[in-house]
């Protein structure tokens, strides 16, 4: 039997019997592998490439589908037909093609086909919802959808649903009111889009839903020709103002690389960095766990070296536990990763409306992961291998601890790297997030080559300590093999968490800064644009309808001089050189009104304040946007028609707002009819919900648009609560990092290392209750001393990547998140030295008299 044979059952059958350590390795070293596979097989299953998403463009018999575009003008078109656009300088004609004429430019068979949308009327309100009306009985329309239940329509008055529609209280055999007319439909079967299992959609015959069709939008022909439809003929077809997509360009090598998108340097860099740090992160948490089994195995090992074994059959034992256990945890964790995937994608289609096709495993990135998995686990097991060689058996099997040597070049060599990578943090941290990313990945090897010296250097601290404490420092330090790669651990996932909290409250804080309310939080906002008075009162019906009872304030939109309503949006600039910050911005028109608005927008009653807006002054809640007692107001056209935009400076007064850090300002309507345009009311505002009235925005803005497309309803409302669940996220897992992991596998390593200082502790009259405090301590030590280090050099990187981030917007301050850091630095150490001393097992065992 050859040596690596004899070292893969030694620890092949060393893994059986250590079946806690064994799980605790495996889940290290498999979860990440698990994750990542499962997002690969995610994003790859609902990532469609043009020819999977051919059987809902032309079903399974259909040789091209073709679309009528907005004129008869010449077409310029993707090989896959999914995007055609003609030259806007050019006045065409309107298309009003016939089927008949289809089929014979096209030289074959055709049947009509629309693919747009409806409105619907439900048990809970209205909405919109998908289209298709096509003749799915005929064979051009075969595998478009696919029958589930039911029959297909055959009537115009016969419609068919995907299941979606179903979880609406629609039925089969039911009825379903559909367009703004509210026109009853019969249900009589239920139909699945292949590539879009959880959209709501509705199919009909031709014509039987819609029978205006002057719009081109939506309009096409399924077509059967006699050869297939080649580039030269899609691009004939192309000139008379038709797109296309055909089956045979579709599949062929024109459109084979429509879904490839080349890779840039700076995403290739990204990912080299995130692999780096997976491998080290989990090197430096499964380290622990294979030095548990090295302080386990050291007799044994010594007897097989009293034997006759090498220091490199020591070394290949060790080794063969990274192979064994790496081996096992990629290959379960790629399994039961690309299952995962697919489980999610498979709700996330039906839930979410995804994309999805049929699973798609990217073997080649899988199997990649899995070996990066594989090589963590080795070079986890490499330092563990070289203190198998290197320990004395007779020192061992004396059962004495070995000597520890340290390296005087080691905090020389690191303390100059760290000053090296501070240096490139501040370089960098103008205008990269790369570069500072970059820079704090080498500075975290540096404090990892500098841990030991780092840990050395608390050795002092131990004589000032309670017993418990004390015992446990001069433990870890004595034994810094074990306790270096734990408090690195803990080290990168809190200099990470650190990094993450700082960056992201710094850069929320500026958004804040940047984009204030314009209205206080909670406050209800329903508008329409380009609207006339006819629609705009349906709008406002249906507001009133859906919220009964409600105090609704009006606003006001703007009108060109002949009563047209005009989309515009009007903006409040602060006056400045170069690039100009915008403050007050909503997402929608700024309001204009009288004082029934400003006191709504006040929160209380203001004299000063609606005296002011009577005589024709805007009344501004950020005192930022004031220059020389006056702001900047534009008119713009938003449906991009040429007009150029006006400016016009209005006098303004500063109050205050119903919030403190409320923006924004309201208008009166006399600033504008003095500049020519007219107002009418357009906007609805609301302060608070009546009680009793459960409101849901989307759905009632969806309810708004079955009215007219340009409505929206809107609440203003502070995103602290999202910053809140943000950084509690990156807290629990920095904390799933500390205490599950490097925390954790030390302690059980220290507690086997401590044994006989334990049972003389208990010898000599210590208590139960006193171990189970030597054992927390060890823990808290561990996981507070890399909490500090990491505090630390996550505050620089947290710092450098806020002023770069800044950088684009101008001066920002950098906003500590004080709370975030002290449950991060103080809570977690706590939180895992109280969980190490009531689960570790600490009971005192007897001792074996040696003759």
């Amino acid at each position: 039997m050859s040596a690596f044979r004899a070292a893969l059952r030694i620890s092949r059958r060393d893994a059986v019997r250590a079946r806690g350590r064994t799980a605790l390795v495996m889940v290290m070293i498999g979860l990440p592998v698990l994750v990542i596979t499962a997002l690969l097989t995610l994003s790859e299953t609902t990532n469609l490439t043009v020819r999977e998403e051919l059987p809902s463009r032309l079903g399974s018999v259909a040789d091209a589908a073709v679309y009528a575009h907005v004129t008869t003008l010449p077409i310029d078109q993707d090989p896959a037909g999914r995007f055609g656009s003609q030259d806007p300088d050019k006045t065409g004609q309107p298309p009003r093609w016939t089927t008949a004429e289809v089929a014979r430019l096209i030289g074959g068979r055709a049947i009509p086909f629309y693919d747009y949308s409806t409105d619907a009327r439900f048990q809970d309100g209205s909405d919109r919802v998908d289209l298709l009306e096509t003749d799915l009985r005929d064979p051009l329309g075969a595998g478009l959808r696919t029958l589930a239940e039911g029959r297909l329509p055959a009537s115009p008055q016969e419609i068919a649903v995907t299941p979606a529609l179903l979880d609406r209280g629609v039925s089969v055999g039911g009825t379903l009111q559909l367009t703004k007319r509210a026109e009853p439909r019969r249900v009589v079967g239920v139909v699945v889009d292949p590539t879009r299992p959880g959209v709501q959609e509705v199919v009909g015959l031709y014509g039987a839903v819609v029978g205006d069709k002057h719009d081109p939008q939506g309009n096409g022909w399924l077509v059967d020709t006699p050869s297939p439809v080649t580039w030269k003929k899609v691009r004939e077809l192309n000139q008379a103002g038709l797109r296309v997509a055909s089956r045979a360009v579709i599949e062929g090598p024109r459109a084979a690389n429509l879904n490839d998108v080349p890779s840039r340097t700076d995403q290739v860099l990204w990912l080299a960095i995130a692999v780096l740090l997976v491998v080290t992160e989990t090197v430096l948490l499964a380290g622990p766990a294979f030095a548990v089994g090295l302080r386990r195995r050291r007799r044994e090992l010594a007897t097989i070296a009293a034997q006759g074994g090498s220091p490199a059959h020591l070394r290949a034992i060790v080794l063969a536990d990274g192979l064994v256990l790496g081996g096992v945890a990629a290959l379960l964790g790629t399994a039961l990763g690309i299952g995962a995937g697919a489980l999610a994608e498979s709700i996330a289609a039906r839930l979410l409306d995804w994309r999805s096709g049929p699973v798609d495993v990217p073997w080649a990135q899988v199997l990649g992961v899995a070996a990066l998995g594989l090589l963590s686990a080795l070079a986890a097991a490499v330092v563990p291998a070289i203190q198998a060689a290197r320990q004395s058996p007779a020192r061992v099997l004396a059962n004495r601890p070995d000597e520890v040597r340290d390296r005087a070049s080691r905090p020389l060599i690191g303390l100059v790297l760290l000053v090296l990578g501070l240096g490139a943090a501040i370089l960098f941290s103008p205008g990269s997030e790369l570069g500072v990313v970059a820079a704090s990945t080498v500075r975290l090897f540096e404090l990892i080559v500098l841990m030991p010296w780092l840990v050395r250097r608390t050795a002092p601290l131990a004589g000032r300590l309670p017993l418990p404490a004390r015992l446990s420092v001069r433990d870890a330090v004595r034994h810094r093999a074990r306790t270096v790669s734990a408090v690195a651990a803990v080290m990168a996932a809190t200099m990470g968490a650190v990094t993450a909290g700082m960056a992201y409250t710094s850069a929320y804080t500026a958004e804040q800064e940047r984009n204030r309310l314009d209205a206080p939080e909670g406050t209800l906002s329903v508008t329409a644009f380009g609207v006339n008075d006819e629609t705009w009162a349906r709008v406002r019906a249906v507001t009133q309808e859906r919220l009964p009872g409600a105090q609704l304030v009006p606003g006001l939109g703007v009108q060109d001089g002949d009563g047209r309503s005009l989309d515009t949006m009007i903006q409040l600039e602060q006056s400045c050189p170069g690039a100009c910050t915008m403050f007050g911005l909503s997402y929608f028109d700024v309001p204009i009104g009288d004082a029934r608005l400003l006191a709504l927008l006040q929160g209380r009653g203001d004299p000063q304040a609606a005296a002011a807006l009577a005589a024709g002054k805007a009344v501004v809640f950020d005192a930022r946007l004031v220059v020389d007692g006056t702001v900047s107001v534009t008119v713009r056209n938003r449906t991009g028609d040429g007009t150029a935009p006006r400016t016009f400076r209005v006098p303004a007064v500063v109050a205050r707002g119903a919030q403190p850090d409320q923006g924004g300002a309201v208008l009166p309507a006399s600033v504008l009819t003095a500049a020519g345009f007219g107002t009418a009311e357009r906007r609805l505002f609301l302060r608070s919900v009546p009680d009793g009235v459960d409101l849901d925005v989307e759905r009632f803005t969806r309810e708004l648009q079955t009215v007219t497309s340009s409505a929206y309803a809107y609440v203003a409302e502070d995103r602290t609560g999202f910053k809140l669940t943000v950084l509690l996220a990156v807290a629990l897992a920095a904390a799933v990092v500390l205490v599950l992991g490097g925390t954790f596998a030390a302690t059980g390593l220290a507690v086997a290392d401590m044994r006989r200082d334990l049972d003389t502790l208990s010898a000599v009259g210590g208590r139960p209750r006193t171990r189970k405090l030597v054992v927390a301590a060890q823990a808290g030590y561990i996981a507070g001393l890399g909490a500090v280090i990491g505090l630390v050099a996550g505050a620089v990187t947290g710092s450098a990547l806020s002023q770069s981030m800044a950088s684009r917007w101008g001066d920002s301050p950098i906003v500590v998140p004080w709370a975030f850091l002290a449950l991060l630095v103080l809570g977690l150490p706590l939180l895992a030295a109280l969980l190490s001393g009531l689960f570790t097992r600490t009971r005192m065992e007897l001792a074996r008299r040696v003759a």
